[in-house]
């Protein structure tokens, strides 16, 4: 394999959902036979001798600045220094690329407007309103072969607010590590956690992970939490901790909820957990639903794009609003049926199973050779 692929992003790594995909991704087309330059602000992966980065130096915040700044000077480092078949990562350059990835569609997603101060609040405000308009430019002049998109309502999406793009218009999943989420291969990693945690030997455990709490749902979680007794909950990620601690307290929950902060390794969290609850208002993909699905956990989820793709209702997992009352009812049907609670965790697994990161990186290598053979 002598191809060659460059890869635009703004940052690579370990930490969110988006990069730790990217990271799999490279890596993958690297361990395929790939020469792979990548364009980043940030690129944290392991050193491989077929993949070359070139950093785009450059603020990560404020987004007013940061996102223009990137996008001039990604267009500019790309004309210089791209390779073969080039991937970018959403709207970030001002030049035409052979494949531009989906993973969130400014016309469509929410901001997250969870801002104290008066100077954050502005910048929301700016950014709410420089997105949609800077994509645009973006898309048209990506002139992309290929838009992929992570999941098949980013699909629609797409094809709803750029109708012309629709016959390029694709979907390749984001993939899940089905290796490194998998029911039992943290076990002693579990046990320590809990051990640490304090949490009671013979309660169920749910579990809660992401940032931007408001959007994905923390507060109606929390409420749920009062009307099923006998679940604790573990709370992954960063968020307005002080004043959500103050709603805990609030619903008479604050003993039975533990918060963790952003963890590096979530494995253990969810090898921890019985059930994983997402009640989030919008996702492109919700990488953290395919994680806690291969690990096992019985999902408690909103039907967002690439959930519904995932979860059938009854059958491997619960589709519920952000009702408290109907996520409460669902963790009381799980504790009153430990059978069912298995049964749903096991069937997520064998769902999750097709989504993995080899058949994601398989799919893009497909797509790759495909326009290699076009040009």
């Amino acid at each position: 394999m002598s191809a060659s692929v460059t890869v635009v992003a703004n940052d690579v790594g370990a930490v969110g959902g988006m990069e730790r995909v990217l990271g799999a991704l490279i890596l993958g087309l690297a361990e395929r036979g790939y020469e792979v330059t990548v364009l980043a602000r940030v690129c944290e992966l392991p050193p491989h001798e077929r993949v070359r980065f070139r950093r785009i130096l450059g603020p990560r915040r404020p987004f007013p600045l940061a996102y223009p700044w990137f996008m001039l000077l990604g267009t500019l480092l790309l004309g210089r220094w791209r390779r073969g078949v080039v991937i970018a990562t959403g709207g970030i350059v001002l030049a035409p690329v052979d494949v531009l990835t989906v993973h969130y569609l400014h016309q469509v997603g929410p901001t997250n407007t969870d801002r104290k101060t008066l100077v954050a609040r502005a910048n929301a405000w700016l950014t709410r309103r420089m997105k949609p308009v800077l994509e645009r430019v973006a898309f048209r002049a990506a002139k992309a072969k290929r838009y992929v998109c992570v999941s098949e309502g980013v699909a629609d999406e797409v094809r709803r607010h750029y109708p012309r793009l629709a016959e390029r218009v694709l979907t390749i999943h984001n993939g899940v590590d089905t290796a490194a989420f998998k029911p039992g291969v943290r076990a002693a990693d579990a046990a320590a956690l809990r051990a640490r945690l304090s949490l009671p030997t013979d309660g169920l455990v749910a579990a809660f992970v992401g940032g931007e709490w408001d959007r994905k749902g923390l507060g109606p979680t929390l409420e749920a939490l009062a009307e099923a007794p006998g679940w604790s909950l573990l709370v992954a990620g960063a968020g307005d901790e002080q004043r959500f601690r103050a709603l805990a307290a609030t619903f008479g929950v604050a003993e039975r909820v533990r918060w963790l902060g952003v963890v590096l390794d979530v494995a253990p969290v969810y090898e921890l957990a019985d059930a994983f609850v997402f009640p989030s208002s919008y996702e492109t993909f919700s990488l953290v639903t395919y994680e806690a699905a291969a690990s096992g956990l019985a999902i408690v989820a909103a039907p967002v794009n690439g959930v519904r793709e995932l979860i059938l209702d009854g059958q491997n997992g619960f589709l519920v609003t952000r009702d408290a009352t109907q996520i409460s009812e669902r963790l009381r049907q799980l504790s009153d049926d430990p059978q069912l609670m298995a049964r749903l965790g096991a069937a997520a697994r064998e769902a999750v199973e097709r989504f993995s990161w080899e058949a994601m990186v398989d799919r893009y290598a497909a797509l790759v050779e495909q326009l290699s053979d076009a040009v």
